[in-house]
Parts: structure tokens; sequence; C-alpha cells
């Protein structure tokens, strides 16, 4: 019995320990988002508007209180610019501690939580290790987060089908990289909206944020790794992360 409080004690900690880097890592991604999507229009209001004062300061100029409202402008508009960029740095992550580990291991700790999402849905969860894997060198609880994404979305998806509701976690390596795919028995993604799937506030889901997979992709590439998804002809779909080997 006070194994069984000690497991679910420390399945609820790194519950809550991931749900707190998803918390971070989604405010960074939103900061990301809101950047990329303020910026641009900020400086067309720049350009424009120091245009309009190149125009009125010539030899003819027009009303010279029309100098002073696109100057004004302009200079907002670089302030805003400014106060995105401050409020970026406000949700920049602290240097990550990054250890060699082993991506099973990392798996296995996680595995109480995954096989939760799996009993949400009455699915079935499959883990398949090879019998070595080389180390990778990582900040644990953030891989642990893009673990715990990707699953809990491959089950969403295996739950709309009525008859397998089965999610695959995968994993091989070579001395290069370490790969790990995530496969559900779910609709698939159509095709014309696969290249949107890790783009920040794009998604799918009635109540979804647009934000899992667009910190996810961030955490893998913040690793040097990359991540992907691709259909499976059999059906269904597979996300799948590349990390780099640990150097021996």
């Amino acid at each position: 019995m006070n194994e069984d409080k000690a497991k679910s004690a420390a399945s609820e900690t790194m519950l809550n320990q991931l749900m707190e880097i998803a918390r971070v890592s989604a405010l960074a991604e939103m900061a990301s988002g809101i950047a990329h999507e303020l910026n641009q229009p900020l400086g067309a209001i720049a350009t424009f508007s120091q245009a309009g004062e190149r125009m009125l300061n010539r030899a003819e100029p027009l009303v010279s209180r029309a100098l002073d409202v696109f100057h004004q402008i302009n200079h907002e508009a670089l302030g805003a610019g400014e106060g995105i960029r401050r409020i970026r740095r406000l949700f920049d992550q602290e240097e990550a501690t990054r250890v060699r580990s082993q991506v099973p291991t990392l798996v296995a700790e996680l595995q109480p939580l995954l096989e939760m999402l799996a009993s949400r849905v009455e699915g079935q969860l499959q883990v398949d290790v090879p019998a070595a894997l080389p180390d990778v060198f990582i900040d644990r609880l953030r891989i642990q987060h893009v673990l715990f994404a990707l699953v809990q979305n491959a089950f969403e998806a295996s739950a709309q089908n009525p008859d397998t509701r089965l999610v695959r976690i995968a994993m091989d390596g070579d001395r290069y990289a370490v790969q790990t795919s995530i496969t559900d028995s779910g609709p698939g993604v159509p095709a014309d909206i696969q290249d949107q799937l890790f783009r920040p506030f794009f998604t799918t889901k009635p109540r979804g944020t647009g934000l899992g997979l667009a910190s996810s992709r961030a955490i893998i590439e913040a690793h040097e790794g990359t991540i992907g998804f691709e259909d499976v002809p059999s059906g269904g779909g597979r996300f799948w992360f590349r990390l780099p080997a640990a150097a021996v």
C-alpha cells in the first residue's frame, strides 16, 4: 500500500512538473507568435510614416501639424516594436540543464501518466524499445513534456477510431541520433494542412490553443533536433522527433 502511494505521489509530482514545463513553453511560444504577427505591420507603419515625413518636409510642405502627426506615428510604432521585444524577453526560458540520458528511461518514467491517457479513451499503449540506443544530451523534463504532448495528441486522434485505439511508441538510433516516433490509429491529417501543424496558433481542435505542437517544435529545435509528421499508409498518423547522439 505504501509503495502504491509512493508511486502515485511520484506520478503526481512528475505531472505537475510537466504541466509547468507546458505552461512556460506555451507562454514562450505565444510571445513568439505575437512578435511574429505584430512586428511586420508595426514595421510597415514606421516605414510609411517616415515616407510621409519626407514627403511633407520638402520645398513646398503641407501643414506643419501633419508633420507632427506623422512623427508621432513613427515614434509610437517604433516604441510598440520595442515593447514587443521586452515582452518576449520576459518569457525567455532559462538555460536548460542538460544531462546524458537514455530515451527509453524517459519513457519508462513517464509511462504511468501515459497509461492514464490510454485509460481515458479505453485505449492501448505499446512501447517498442530496441536492445541498445546511444545516449542523448538533453533537458529531461522538457523532452518528457514533448513525449507527453505527442502521446496525448495521439490518443485524442485514436479515440476517433471505434475499433482500435492504439498508440505505439517506437525508438531507433544510430551513432548520429536517436529517433522516437508516436503512431496513432486515428483518421490521419489532411495533406493540405500538414505543413501548418507546428505553426503557433494553428489548431484543428475546437477548443485548442495551437501552442502544444509549436512548443514541442521549439524544445526539440533548441536541442539541435528535428521534429515532423507523416501519414501511415495503413491508416493513422505518426509524429517523430530526432535528437543528436551525445558525444562519446
